[in-house]
């Protein structure tokens, strides 16, 4: 039996645990609160790995455990594969994914989306919540990662949200 949850309800959970984290947990130290949201998505990955792995041959090499990110994965996790991967052969892999399911339906208060901070440089609400909401997705690739026995550091890149014009 598959079991599956809903869009919607994995959308309001990180919503949710972003928000919480951020703005009641750790609201005047996002560093403690990204770290935080990084170790849940660490867990989650590593046991999803688990469970996606559990009736197959372990990978021979890093690049088939890196292929199983992007095609198998990915699948289950976005009901899509990787867009592109590249490499530069010395252990260093760009996963790019180029409409990102968990970003697509994030919606930031237009009315507030620059603030000024204490030293007064304007920071970027949008990318900064955006940011925020990176760190489980992140989390969840580094678990699976290490699950598979491939110890390392992932990190997202955001070059464009979802806009209206």
């Amino acid at each position: 039996m598959v079991r599956e949850v809903s869009e919607s309800c994995i959308d309001s959970l990180l919503t949710e645990m972003v928000s919480t984290y951020c703005n009641r947990f750790y609201a005047n130290k996002p560093e403690l609160a990204a770290r935080r949201i990084e170790a849940i998505g660490y867990q989650v990955g590593h046991q999803l790995s688990e469970r996606y792995t559990m009736e197959r041959l372990r990978f021979s090499d890093h690049l088939e455990a890196i292929k199983f990110i992007c095609k198998d994965f990915w699948s289950e996790l976005f009901k899509k594969q990787i867009d592109n991967l590249k490499t530069n052969h010395r252990g260093t892999f760009v996963l790019q994914d180029n409409r990102f399911r968990w970003l697509t339906r994030l919606s930031i208060d237009s009315s507030a989306d620059t603030t000024e901070d204490s030293e007064g440089s304007t920071e970027n609400k949008t990318e900064q919540v955006a940011s925020m909401h990176l760190y489980f997705p992140c989390g969840i690739i580094r678990g699976a990662l290490s699950n598979l026995g491939i110890p390392c550091a992932v990190s997202a890149d955001i070059s464009n949200l979802p806009a209206c014009k």
